[in-house]
């Protein structure tokens, strides 16, 4: 028997809730190796309803916030108000991503206003309320993230997660409709807005369809209508607005003459002419940034074919993305799947609450953070706007505030004073100040950093070995924690001039108003590279000497290979937008209401078999056939699968009817 008789005996072996077998009828000729791709016309895609306005939210590890611009004004990127409140030291576009409930767990505040009544209450009384911050992260290190997952508040209380999302996106859903209510002179409407998301592109599905659910809770988008809800990755958005720079609007790394005043060793802001600061000082009073129609200067000196990296550096994740240029109209192709990792600037904050347990004692900590929870914070606050002034040519020690309740407290617990533990440890760079602070040499500081940046420069060294990965001419250095002169420094070293690094002005906002540009034009990138390889099992006819005698199974006299993975898409396969996989499947029973196919995954290129080590269960693909019943003798239900979106979403037919038959695919562990 041929190879390509075999494979028209296709059987999902996994899938029924019947435990009968059901055929599936692949395409004849198709191996369960190569999957059916039919190309759609891609600039046939349809664009949903017509919407008013973009609205880019940027949910960040750290801070957090929105953008937005008009259909009939695409070049004119509003950022979001001012918002109140604000840090010493620490000039900021954007809220810190902050969620303050009452003790009844009901949304009070978010923001510079939830730390600052935080910060306020008595300690009696903090103790009672919930304060969550850099919570973002969980989403990407939890390994069966489901609906029901916890995050613990400050005061090591459990609360959904979900709910803490649903409640930060209603936040952002009621400031921005304010905005644009009082910027129209009328009552703005919900259903005139497209909502982006924005999420880092290494997150894998359930963490995308997370963000998906909490907008659902918090009535940003319903879920009869999805489409008013875009979800964008965060490298992705950057490399969109990149595309738009002008020389003005950046600082050349590479080249030592200084653009817009900027000498590229300074400082990003330090060495700017007036000029130039009064042009960044107007920008930011503005909020309104315009963009060029036509692709900027920058992107003028790129050819067909050119490849750039962009590497987003946040709070949490470093993301980075590999994209080609295709011309003329600069559609943008992906080249490598993204990749990146948990090596945030939140790391450097780990690596200074492990300094204070080596000098304070490891149980005193965790006894002050729970017990101080608002002082703790403070503590972290009084840390960040020092760690923005950590520079590699730095010589003179930075000085960090110790809250008064730390000094305090500390005595409680140990009996001696917190200038006496200074002393003791045996930490030498960091000492006592008669001012009451801790005063760190910037050596000290420094190595703070390091963990974190050898990481990102690893993984870009990894990076820039792939075939894929030669000949960049641009590395784009997004996200708030591209402007440490440390990252900087440490990236130009790595490349040794291979390729010119760019870095915006405003570098946190890149994200932002790439995001309000993506969801103006969603199409905008036409192929992607699949992260994963995304398969389902199935039972083949078996062929002696090619599968496994374990995996025999006979039924009604024919012999059945079981567990064969059929390959929908593999790991770093290139994927147009509009592209689709197409399969059918059949009921086990006429009565059959609802088929629920196993989705399975793995990080290698091509599985032979859904039981092999590297491949899991990642979701559930359902097909509800209930009231598409019909007479024809087998019903097949065709399903089309689509991979070159940021999601990844699914559609079906029952053939003999032409039916629509509701589709859905899960990804979130239930």
């Amino acid at each position: 028997m041929t190879e390509k008789d075999a494979s028209s005996e296709k059987i999902i072996s996994d899938a029924m809730a019947d435990p009968s077998p059901a055929k599936s009828m692949g395409d004849p000729g198709i191996t369960p190796l190569s999957p059916s791709h039919t190309q759609n016309d891609t600039d046939q895609v349809p664009s949903g309803p017509s919407f008013v306005v973009v609205v880019a939210i940027d949910f960040g590890t750290t801070s957090s916030g929105y953008a937005y611009a008009f259909a009939k004004e695409p070049e004119c990127i509003h950022t979001m108000r001012r918002w109140e409140g604000g840090d010493p030291g620490v000039s900021n576009q954007k809220t810190p991503t902050t969620i303050l409930l009452t003790p009844d767990r009901k949304f009070h505040s978010f923001g510079y206003a939830a730390r600052d009544f935080y910060h306020d209450l008595d300690p009696s009384e903090s103790k009672h309320w919930l304060y969550l911050e850099k919570f973002k992260m969980k989403l990407h290190t939890t390994a069966n993230l489901s609906i029901n997952t916890d995050l613990h508040a400050a005061n090591g209380k459990r609360v959904k997660a979900l709910d803490i999302f649903a409640y930060a996106l209603a936040f952002f859903k009621e400031q921005a409709l304010k905005e644009l209510s009082d910027q129209t002179g009328g009552e703005f409407d919900n259903s005139d807005v497209r909502w982006v998301i924005t999420v880092p592109a290494i997150w894998k599905m359930p963490a995308k369809q997370f963000m998906r659910e909490a907008a659902y809770k918090s009535g940003l988008v319903s879920r009869e209508n999805p489409e008013q809800l875009i979800i964008a990755l965060e490298p992705e958005a950057a490399s969109i607005y990149c595309r738009k720079l002008r020389l003005h609007q950046m600082v050349d790394l590479g080249t030592q003459t200084t653009q817009n005043g900027f000498s590229p060793s300074d400082n990003v802001g330090s060495g700017m002419s007036q000029a130039a600061k009064e042009h960044v000082r107007r920008n930011r009073q503005s909020r309104t940034f315009l963009v060029e129609n036509v692709i900027g200067e920058l992107w003028s000196e790129l050819e067909e074919g050119d490849r750039y990296v962009v590497v987003d550096c946040g709070g949490g994740t470093v993301d980075l993305t590999v994209h080609q240029i295709r011309l003329p109209e600069g559609h943008l192709k992906e080249l490598y799947k993204a990749s990146g990792g948990p090596y945030g600037s939140i790391g450097i904050d780990y690596e200074f609450e492990k300094l204070l347990c080596k000098i304070f004692g490891q149980d005193f900590i965790d006894q002050f953070k729970i017990k101080r929870p608002a002082a703790w914070v403070d503590l972290m606050i009084a840390f960040e706007s020092r760690k923005r002034a950590a520079a590699p040519d730095r010589t003179n020690p930075l000085n960090i505030n110790l809250p008064f309740s730390f000094i305090d407290y500390y005595k409680k617990f140990r009996g001696h004073s917190v200038e006496h533990a200074l002393r003791k440890s045996n930490v030498d760079f960091v000492k006592w100040s008669s001012q009451g602070m801790l005063r760190m040499n910037p050596d000290a500081m420094n190595s703070l950093f390091k963990p974190t940046i050898d990481h990102i420069i690893q993984h870009l060294t990894e990076l820039f070995e792939k075939p894929e990965v030669s000949d960049i001419k641009f590395l784009f250095l997004v996200g708030g924690f591209a402007e440490s002169p440390l990252l900087q420094q440490a990236v130009q070293n790595m490349l040794q001039g291979r390729s010119r690094i760019i870095i915006p002005h405003d570098v946190g906002l890149t994200i932002l108003k790439g995001a309000v540009l993506f969801g103006l034009d969603p199409s905008v990138i036409k192929v992607r590279r699949s992260p994963l390889t995304y398969g389902v099992g199935v039972l083949n006819r078996f062929v002696e000497g090619k599968h496994p005698p374990e995996k025999l199974l006979v039924k009604d006299g024919t012999r059945w290979c079981t567990d064969v993975f059929d390959t929908f898409i593999a790991a770093d396969q290139s994927v147009a937008l509009g592209e689709m996989v197409k399969r059918s499947y059949t009921p086990a029973k006429p009565s059959q209401q609802v088929i629920v196919i196993h989705v399975y995954c793995s990080e290698k290129e091509n599985a032979s078999f859904i039981s092999e080590p590297g491949v899991r269960k990642c979701g559930t693909l359902r097909l509800d056939v209930s009231g598409t019943e019909s007479t024809a003798a087998r019903r097949e239900i065709q399903t089309l699968m689509q991979f070159g979106d940021t999601e990844i979403r699914a559609m079906a037919v029952d053939v003999s009817t032409g039916r629509t038959v509701k589709a859905s695919i899960d990804f979130l562990s239930h």
